[in-house]
């Protein structure tokens, strides 16, 4: 009859010693994470995908849409704070990889140094992203939203996009709030919008210089109207749009708010997770708690998901902002 009991190397597995492959517990449980998570995210930007390919004739132009730069208000930089941005993640991970490095090596000193680098890019990271969403929900230039869902931009005979406050006419009216409580059980609105439809409209009208940019996208840039076109279109103006909400931005379709919102949310808080995870690493670090162990796989653990969060983003970065 055979022993029964475990032997010698299931012991070892189950104490967290070596397993298939050589990877420990933890690091297999984290790769089934990480595995499971992808997943997750592929399935949000193949939804992305798919909405954007079915509205492709008029999903706003990212160009168009992120312009902002700190302290360069009013100067259109496309794309090059998330450029940026994109660095400062991408770069976090080099940092990460010597932090692992250096545990291999058992050099205290400094896996901390680099854990402390990869910390500091982490958070420019969210305080970066945290601006852009301002920005975001706040707006520049204000549209205008048709009866049948369309939004209205305008333009200058020079193509440059021009905000409402620019030529909105002030007619000091008397406006309501609507809210469903008062009979308007369509629609609940946060804030009244800075002008009014008709101020809109009657400043388009005395501003002959002045033209509609549509939805429409042809040869990767939207369609301007003509002056008769856009007088056409301005007879159906419904509201008022500033910003971005999950109802409706003045960028263009709601969706593209909506995943906007959603997928970079849910990044930007695996993000903050990741941050959090390092800030409690790094100070065991600092106690010596690794060097006790004789072992930093801790850091290469919550180094593994530091570089799954860095590659993630970069496949937003491509297909929310670049594609």
């Amino acid at each position: 009859m055979g022993a029964t009991g475990t032997s010698h190397d299931e012991n070892a597995l189950l104490d967290g010693g070596p397993g298939p492959l050589g990877a420990t517990y933890g690091k297999l449980m984290m790769w089934f994470f990480i595995v499971s998570d992808a997943l997750t995210f592929s399935g949000f930007l193949a939804a992305y995908g798919f909405s954007r390919f079915k509205f492709i004739e008029n999903w706003p132009i990212a160009d168009e849409v992120f312009t902002h730069f700190p302290f360069l208000h009013g100067v259109p930089a496309p794309m090059y704070y998330v450029a940026l941005m994109t660095f400062i993640l991408i770069f976090s991970s080099v940092t990460m990889v010597l932090a692992v490095d250096a545990g291999h090596q058992m050099k205290k000193s400094k896996v901390a140094f680099y854990m402390f680098l990869t910390i500091i890019g982490g958070f420019i990271f969210l305080g970066s992203q945290a601006w852009e969403w301002k920005n975001f929900i706040k707006g520049e230039y204000g549209a205008i939203e048709t009866k049948g869902g369309s939004i209205l931009q305008f333009v200058d005979k020079d193509g440059k996009r021009v905000a409402l406050h620019e030529f909105a006419k002030v007619m000091h009216e008397d406006r309501t709030q609507l809210t469903r409580d008062k009979g308007f059980w369509f629609i609940d609105e946060s804030a009244l919008p800075s002008f009014s439809v008709n101020e809109v409209v009657e400043g388009f009208k005395s501003h002959p210089e002045l033209f509609v940019k549509s939805e429409m996208i042809v040869d990767k840039e939207k369609v301007v109207l003509t002056r008769e076109e856009s007088l056409k279109k301005m007879e159906s103006a419904m509201y008022v749009v500033e910003g971005a909400n999950l109802i409706r931005n003045e960028y263009g379709h709601k969706l593209f708010a909506n995943f906007f919102f959603f997928i970079t949310g849910f990044h930007g808080f695996h993000v903050f997770t990741g941050v959090l995870l390092n800030v409690i690493v790094f100070f065991n670090v600092i106690l010596g708690t690794y060097e006790k162990r004789k072992s930093y796989e801790m850091v290469e653990k919550v180094g593994l998901y530091w570089h799954f969060v860095d590659l993630v983003w970069v496949f937003v970065f491509t297909f929310f902002y670049l594609v």
